[in-house]
């Protein structure tokens, strides 16, 4: 459930979405009227004509590309794959109307916000003669203010359906992308699938099946030795107990990383803590997700924190890791942070693997790690 706080972020983000949107339109007329200005002369000269469309359509396709960034960063509006030179030029046509259009609505939000509040302020700047005016205007500046957040949200859906339309791929050329993403993501994971096995199998091998060998030469070395010198075998006998609790350590280790029990039991959050109580360093946790989530995001989640915690632990040199878990507007973000030496190798088998997962569930998969450090691994899954 969203917070006051939340609303208030989401809609700061809006209005600075429209504010930049606004700022763009402007420079996008100025384009097409400088364009057109520019066609005019060199209308019958083919060769001109052909420079000066090939101007427009660069500065339109520049253009285009910081649209795609405002509507991503602010408006929540994804645009997969690139943007043809003719769709960015046909966008830059049609936008700037609505850019215009979201500055009006943002001025008269900030208005409707003055006008609405004024009863809260205005006896600080000016003497009020006549209240029930000001309370009428309040009630006036109040309904502007929500005719204005009505109509943000219609400018915001207009322009993520005109993006879509003009800057994202046809519908065809969607269906590919998809087909081919999906089998892409089918083959990293049965990839995934293999190396775990392989991993299993050579923790089982070099691990609890050599402590389960000792062991059987620890009890027949005792059982050798019980009649003739039984305080040998004694001892033989205490070591063989503690190889055996060593093996069930390793051998619940081995369980432990292949699935953990906890997560079906008692959810992300108590297997998280786990991860955190059994790290060798000290392991900050933040979680804030209320109500259930989809297993295969739990699932994943999961072994994000706990590869990317074990290759801090391993490689990074850290004194100190910080996982958090949010859920926002439907996806759910993991971020493992740590103050190593950074230079983490992103293709490599774990990483790797951990990108694998998370594009299965069409999730999100970053790795941040300069030389020096900080190493920020961050995850974003749907959980819709």
């Amino acid at each position: 459930m969203r917070t006051l706080a939340g609303y208030v972020t989401r809609w700061l983000r809006v209005a600075t979405g429209l504010a930049l949107g606004t700022a763009t339109a402007v420079v996008e007329l100025l384009c097409l009227i400088v364009g057109g200005l520019a066609l005019l002369p060199v209308l019958a000269w083919p060769r001109g004509r052909a420079t000066v469309l090939r101007l427009l359509t660069a500065t339109a396709h520049t253009l285009g590309g910081l649209e795609r960034k405002r509507l991503d960063r602010f408006l929540g509006v994804r645009l997969p794959g690139a943007q043809a030179d003719g769709a960015a030029l046909r966008h830059l046509a049609a936008r700037w109307p609505l850019g215009l259009l979201g500055g009006v609505v943002l001025v008269c939000a900030a208005y409707g916000l003055g006008l609405g509040t004024f009863g809260f302020y205005g006896w600080l700047i000016t003497e009020i003669d006549h209240p029930w005016l000001v309370a009428v205007g309040s009630l006036a500046g109040f309904f502007l203010l929500f005719l204005s957040v009505q109509g943000a949200l219609g400018v915001v859906s207009l322009e993520g359906r005109l993006a879509r339309h003009l800057l994202g791929p046809s519908q065809a050329h969607a269906l590919e992308a998809r087909i081919a993403q999906l089998a892409s993501s089918r083959a990293e994971v049965m990839d995934v699938v293999h190396d775990e096995r392989r991993r299993i199998e050579r923790d089982l091998h070099d691990g609890v099946q050599q402590r389960l060998v000792a062991l059987g030469m620890l009890l027949g070395r005792a059982r050798r030795l019980r009649a003739r010198d039984p305080e040998r075998a004694d001892e033989l006998l205490r070591q063989a107990h503690e190889e055996s609790r060593r093996a069930l350590t390793e051998l619940r280790e081995v369980a432990w990383r292949v699935y953990p029990t906890v997560l079906d039991e008692a959810g992300l959050r108590a297997a998280l803590e786990s991860v955190a109580e059994r790290s060798p360093l000290p392991v900050g946790l933040t979680y804030t997700v209320e109500g259930p989530l989809p297993r295969a995001a739990e699932t994943v989640a999961y072994f994000v924190v706990s590869e990317a915690v074990t290759n801090v632990v391993k490689h990074a040199g850290a004194t100190r890791i910080d996982v958090h878990v949010v859920l926002t507007e439907g996806e759910l973000s993991v971020r493992v942070t740590d103050d190593g030496g950074g230079g983490a190798d992103a293709s490599g088998s774990g990483l790797g693997g951990l990108a694998s997962r998370t594009a299965a569930l069409d999730g999100r998969f970053a790795v941040d790690s300069p030389a020096g450090g900080p190493t920020v691994v961050r995850a974003v899954l749907p959980c819709a």
